[in-house]
């Protein structure tokens, strides 16, 4: 499929807007940009500063993958206060099509076209050819996706919210901070601890089971303390977070027959460095009783790419029905 060009390009979270232009078939994306979704009101004022700034024309198809579910014209934000018409949306860009998926689906639809510098192991073996893939990701929130073989030697994405799954604990000091969390929340979903708001979360209910009042730290604030070693309940907190992390991708890979891998996309991993235990994620994505043996091979990988979900909203527009 070549027509539909040119196209304007947005990978939508909870904190950031991205933009990418795709002039032509087999062009490169062009004019990739991060915009604060604060700057703007809505999603088509940040999508028409987009095109003003980099004086793009008008676009004849537009894809944008957004962190919330879709399951109809009207579209309201899980962790943002944009709430909008797709029909309106078209409209008001002015474009022939457009499509908006969940912000996963997109970043799903990128992973056969990423490289391996793309990508950063996080242990087992090697995949089983077109087998099912897994994909989750803790940013402002947490995106759960997958991609199924069709059997055409072509991929279809899963649409979901598995980032609200209910979060279970392997131990006695996650039971504990789950029982702190559900005083708070009543039902903790694996989003509570696997994002960005879930590091804070964390130290809060750590903070708490040790006698002391919550901190009001800031994400990155418990990002920095744990990387630097200078607050040992953030240390604590980030070693809680890769432990669940594991342990809900484990159960990704189980429930999918994700046995062609599973990545961990999304930008908290990547901003804890060396502060994310990469073993003990390991050693709970495994811990599944009779089922280790059948983890122990399949691969995990940190996507690394910089703005991989554009890739997918541009795959997007050639793969899904209008």
């Amino acid at each position: 499929m070549t027509q539909g060009y040119p196209r304007l390009l947005g990978d939508i979270g909870g904190t950031n807007a991205r933009w990418a232009w795709l002039a032509a078939p087999g062009a490169a994306l062009q004019d990739v940009e991060v915009r604060p979704c604060a700057a703007s009101g809505s999603l088509a004022e940040s999508a028409e500063a987009y095109l003003a700034e980099h004086a793009h024309p008008r676009p004849r198809w537009a894809c944008v993958g957004i962190a919330t579910a879709i399951t109809g014209d009207e579209v309201r934000m899980t962790n943002s206060p944009w709430a909008f018409s797709i029909a309106g949306l078209r409209r008001e860009l002015g474009v022939e099509r457009c499509l908006v998926i969940n912000d996963f689906t997109a970043l799903a639809l990128s992973l056969p076209a990423l490289a391996a510098g793309d990508l950063r192991a996080l242990g087992g073996a090697t995949a089983v050819t077109g087998a099912p893939l897994a994909l989750l990701g803790p940013g402002t929130g947490l995106g759960v996706s997958g991609l199924l073989p069709d059997g055409a030697q072509r991929w279809s994405a899963l649409s979901g919210e598995g980032g609200h799954v209910t979060l279970a604990a392997m131990d006695g000091e996650e039971a504990a901070v789950l029982g702190v969390l559900r005083r708070r929340f009543g039902h903790v979903s694996a989003e509570r601890a696997l994002s960005g708001a879930g590091l804070v979360n964390l130290v809060d209910a750590l903070r708490e089971l040790d006698g002391h009042p919550a901190a009001a730290l800031a994400p990155a604030d418990v990002t920095q303390a744990a990387i630097a070693g200078t607050d040992a309940t953030c240390v604590r907190a980030v070693r809680l977070f890769s432990a669940f992390l594991g342990n809900v991708a484990g159960n990704l890979v189980l429930t999918l027959g994700a046995r062609g891998g599973v990545y961990v996309g999304g930008g908290v991993v990547p901003r804890l460095a060396g502060a994310f235990d990469a073993a003990l994620f390991r050693r709970r994505f495994e811990d599944k009783g009779r089922f280790a043996a059948y983890l122990q091979p399949v691969p995990a990988w940190l996507i690394t790419a910089e703005t991989p979900a554009l890739l997918g909203a541009a795959r997007a527009l050639d793969t899904l029905p209008a």
